[in-house]
């Protein structure tokens, strides 16, 4: 317990407020605004169009390089993760000596070991959550290559059966897609904590102008005005 006590309110503040922007907007944005006028929705309707499409080609060579191509970002984010929860709990390792070295820095905030201990941990909690959101997105495509390799022939493209089947694989896709932008936002949230170690309150405030950021992308972008603008086709016969 003598180790919590070197831990001051404002830090204890700071991490909290951090916590509550996090789940909160995540709360927001995946739950609430399920339906409404998102990225994640209008791309979407576009993944249902792909999967219609996808129906009437007889070669679908094209959607299985699509899916690659997701695949191997998705890839590169899950194994960038992993390196950086390497160097994290490196440091963690020798503390004493990273200490040393950012006390000769500029704005550093000095701090115990412990609170430079929670601030790691911070990090490392952070990442191993975009890690498993990486991991699970990238499990959700493979399903989803396995649906494609799975569709009915072209010659079936207008039954009834067949579009079920694909908006189906669309909803695979796109929770895919779901957990993979929850992974992108924990990137975002992870670069909001180091400016805690300059000071907690800069922490709340870049916090707050993550969150700013993340919604004007995700609800008030011009490239959500462009996706949005392409016309609806998937009432179209594919």
């Amino acid at each position: 317990m003598s180790g919590i006590n070197e831990i001051n309110w404002i830090d204890w503040a700071a991490a909290a407020w951090f916590a509550l922007a996090w789940f909160g907007y995540t709360y927001y944005a995946d739950r609430l605004k399920i339906n409404d006028r998102t990225l994640i929705t209008v791309m979407r309707r576009h993944r249902e169009t792909w999967m219609l499409r996808m129906l009437a080609r007889e070669n679908r060579v094209t959607d299985s390089t699509i899916m690659a191509s997701i695949m191997r970002s998705v890839g590169l984010f899950s194994s960038t993760t992993l390196l950086i929860l390497a160097g994290l709990l490196a440091i963690l390792g020798s503390l004493d000596k990273v200490q040393a070295l950012a006390s000769t820095l500029p704005f550093i905030e000095g701090g115990t070991r412990v609170q430079w201990e929670l601030k790691i941990l911070l990090m490392v909690l952070i990442f191993i959550y975009a890690f498993f959101k990486f991991a699970w997105s990238l499990r959700q495509f493979n399903y989803a290559v396995v649906l494609i390799g799975a569709a009915p022939p072209h010659t079936e493209a207008e039954t009834a059966p067949a579009r079920e089947f694909a908006l189906a694989t669309a909803r695979v896709v796109s929770g895919g897609v779901l957990n993979f932008n929850r992974g992108i936002r924990a990137y975002y949230f992870g670069l909001a904590a180091l400016s805690w170690f300059l000071h907690p309150a800069l922490f709340a405030l870049v916090t707050v102008w993550v969150v700013a950021v993340i919604y004007r992308r995700e609800f008030m972008s011009h490239t959500l005005a462009l996706l949005e603008s392409v016309p609806d086709l998937t009432a179209t016969k594919p």
